[in-house]
């Protein structure tokens, strides 16, 4: 057997030696029983399925989950009984953990109000697809109003007030339909807003005058809308002339009374009458 192989022998026995420690090793370590260690865990009452925001909560509605213990959840229950018959503040979705945050106290009822902060308001204006920009809004979302006034001779369009938040899009039947499973969506006839009073006056003000528009914002972006309105001759590309104003005529002086020299008292005379035997001297003018 020449030199070479030899060589070729020694690596074939080595290769087939290692293949086979190899092959034994990974069976002995696939018989070792698994120990399944478990982490502690505590109780915690999560969404059994989506819920928006007013909902009264029932039994149905949550369910007890398993928590690690070692990352508990800040405000959450370990109870049904503790968010049974309690109003959601804000919507949540399936198996998300219910936290004292969320939920109204148990004496503030259910629905709308109590979601509602002190020293603000819910309004309620009616929209269609275009004004609700068609479909797009939902309880979260921010929104300007834009109001369109219609003049005879000339329109005006201004934002009115910005940066509102949306509570709820869609009438309360609507959405207990879709909660119901009877619709998909709740139509957005009807978008409820959270404004202050002065913004509810504004808004009341511009429904009655005109037409609103909603108009969708980033809700990154906090910067109040501050514009000058636009109107349809400056739409158009036509300068807009201003407002001839007439100065009111000036007031005439009184005509002054004639001047001129006194009127020349008439003369008098003089006559001396003799009546029998008296003599008497009359003035005559």
């Amino acid at each position: 057997m020449n030199r070479n192989n030899r060589h070729m022998l020694v690596v074939f026995i080595a290769v087939v030696t290692a293949g086979l420690a190899s092959l034994g090793v990974y069976h002995a370590v696939s018989r070792i029983p698994a120990r399944e260690v478990e982490a502690a865990g505590i109780s915690v009452v999560v969404a059994a399925r989506s819920l928006p925001p007013g909902v009264r909560l029932t039994a149905s509605d949550v369910r007890l989950a398993v928590w690690p213990a070692g990352s508990p959840v800040p405000g959450s229950f370990s109870t049904v009984d503790a968010v049974v018959n309690r109003g959601l503040l804000a919507s949540v979705v399936q198996n998300e953990p219910l936290v004292a945050v969320k939920l109204a106290p148990l004496e503030a009822g259910a629905g709308l109000p109590p979601s509602i902060p002190a020293g603000m308001r819910a309004m309620s204006v009616k929209v269609n697809d275009v004004i609700g920009v068609a479909g797009f809004i939902d309880s979260g979302t921010r929104v300007d109003l834009v109001v369109t006034i219609r003049k005879r001779d000339d329109s005006t369009s201004r934002t009115v007030v910005s940066n509102v938040q949306v509570l709820t899009a869609g009438t309360r039947f609507d959405q207990e339909k879709a909660r119901d499973g009877k619709s998909s969506a709740p139509a957005a006839a009807v978008v409820t807003l959270l404004v202050s009073p002065q913004d509810a006056e504004r808004i009341a003000l511009a429904q009655a005058e005109g037409q609103i528009m909603l108009v969708l914002r980033n809700p990154l972006d906090t910067e109040q809308t501050t514009t000058s309105g636009v109107r349809t001759a400056s739409l158009l590309g036509q300068e807009v002339a201003a407002p001839v104003v007439k100065a009111p005529a000036p007031r005439r002086a009184p005509a002054a009374a004639p001047t001129g020299p006194p009127p020349t008292p008439s003369r008098m005379y003089t006559v001396e009458a003799i009546r029998a035997a008296k003599r008497t001297e009359e003035v005559v003018r």
